[in-house]
């Protein structure tokens, strides 16, 4: 399984990279958790995501990103599209990550369980740059990811 959350397993010195899956992995949207939604298999949230900006508007772009090797490379295929896809995205991101973030956690036993050993803390997206879905630089973000596994976690509990 996963190994603890006090653990440090992801670090660098100058000589050397140590890496590890991290405890709370399967909360990540690229981790390798596929996730059956509207008649498709996809790799990851992050492909189901992207996937949904252009499902409707550009099919061949949504394509692409089904079928793309990883979820970085589904980051950079929506860059190139972001002007084509759907025109009501701002209003509807967070109810479709939601929709995705449940399908992942009813449909991987590993997500579920995770997202339950969190207990009653605060969920935190820690991310260095994104201020919307994570913290962001300055720690002050909105946490959008970390408000919807709270969310998901209530339920399953």
């Amino acid at each position: 399984m996963y190994p603890d959350g006090d653990q440090n397993l992801n670090y660098e010195t100058d000589t050397a990279v140590y890496f590890f899956t991290s405890a709370f992995e399967p909360l990540n949207n690229w981790s390798a958790h596929q996730v059956k939604l509207w008649g498709k298999n996809f790799p990851t949230v992050e492909h189901a995501f992207h996937y949904r900006k252009f499902s409707d508007a550009e099919p061949q772009v949504a394509e692409q990103i089904l079928l793309a090797p990883s979820p970085w490379a589904t980051v950079q295929i929506e860059r190139v599209h972001r002007g084509s896809r759907r025109p009501d995205w701002q209003s509807v991101k967070v109810d479709i990550m939601t929709e995705i973030v449940t399908a992942k956690a009813a449909q991987n036993q590993d997500v579920h369980d995770c997202l339950l050993k969190t207990g009653n803390k605060t969920i935190i997206e820690n991310s260095p740059w994104d201020s919307f879905w994570g913290i962001g630089p300055d720690g002050q973000g909105q946490n959008q990811m970390g408000r919807i596994l709270t969310k998901i976690r209530s339920e399953l509990a």
